[in-house]
């Protein structure tokens, strides 16, 4: 059986979710089952871009439902996982079996793992550091906000290269890796660390970035990174510099896209009083009740500041 993977790329929980539901499937369907993995991005107007269905199964994992019947599987916990009441409604229909969407859950890693355990019997023992660590950084539950930005976990390293790199084959051969070894193995791999470096350099360029560029008024820290090299970065820096901000809302610019990104700060002291998928899904991105995201062609980065700047004035105190 041939097995072709979507998942969420540059993304730590979107490769776990792959490398976890590979797995699962060999455990409860066909050991010898052949995979293929391809990574999807949130593009402008809810584009999946160009989807190659040529296995004999297709799961996309930790993105957006797509209609199409040659989709088997389907695994998201995002609160704007279908792009039209068409889309919703085809789920609610579907009886397969094999299409789930939970937006309760922190992760789309562990999901699925449970899904796994509580709909088909399979346990992944061998897997629960990476269940765990998935969880951990997609939901933001770190100690403190230091924690997230300290790259001296193999975790926090990993998901620093696959948020980072821009070698598709790197970041696929760490899926396949996460599926057999430990983060600590996967994370120490020379290819992982040679890609590593330039990238923590960047992340420390990043810190000092944020730090001059900070913008922090009444409860939201705004960042303009559009004349920045700097469309990835760790989300939590925001925090980790400025502990008082109840929000960070910033625009940056890349060669695909221009993108606002939307948090709250978990460590404020604070209680979240806005939904940020829903304010994000006003101007046609989504996410989660914490953290979410607007994608406009690259073009349009004039758009983007201003919705970047409606957003922030929304939620400041």
């Amino acid at each position: 059986m041939r097995v072709k993977i979507f998942y969420h790329d540059h993304c730590f929980d979107g490769a776990c979710s792959a490398a976890v539901f590979a797995c699962f499937y060999r455990r409860a369907f066909d050991a010898q089952a052949e995979f293929s993995y391809a990574g999807l991005m949130h593009r402008p107007g809810g584009s999946f871009g160009d989807m190659r269905f040529d296995a004999d199964e297709h799961a996309i994992l930790d993105f957006k439902f797509h209609p199409s019947e040659k989709i088997t599987w389907w695994f998201d916990h995002h609160q704007s996982a279908f792009l039209t009441v068409v889309d919703e409604a085809l789920f609610r229909a579907d009886t397969s079996g094999k299409k789930f969407f939970d937006p309760a859950y922190k992760s789309c890693t562990k999901f699925i793992a449970d899904i796994a355990r509580d709909r088909f019997g399979v346990e992944l023992p061998e897997l629960a550091e990476l269940i765990h660590w998935a969880d951990v950084i997609d939901g933001a539950q770190y100690a403190d906000a230091e924690t997230a930005v300290n790259l001296a976990a193999p975790a926090m390293q990993l998901t620093l290269v696959l948020e980072g790199s821009k070698d598709r084959q790197l970041r696929q051969a760490i899926v396949e890796a996460l599926q057999e070894k430990s983060l600590a193995e996967v994370a120490a791999d020379p290819r992982v660390q040679s890609a590593f470096e330039p990238i923590r350099a960047r992340h420390e360029r990043a810190i000092e970035l944020f730090r001059q560029l900070g913008e922090c008024r009444d409860g939201v820290v705004f960042f303009d990174l559009t004349d920045e090299d700097l469309e990835g970065y760790n989300k939590f820096i925001p925090y980790w510099l400025y502990p008082r901000a109840r929000y960070s809302v910033s625009v940056s610019r890349g060669a695909h896209r221009s993108k606002v990104s939307v948090g709250y700060n978990p460590w404020s002291g604070r209680a979240r009083d806005h939904n940020i998928a829903s304010l994000c899904e006003r101007y046609g991105g989504g996410g989660h009740a914490v953290v979410g995201a607007v994608s406009l062609p690259p073009e349009e980065v004039e758009r983007a500041k201003a919705i970047a700047r409606e957003i922030a004035a929304e939620l400041r105190d």
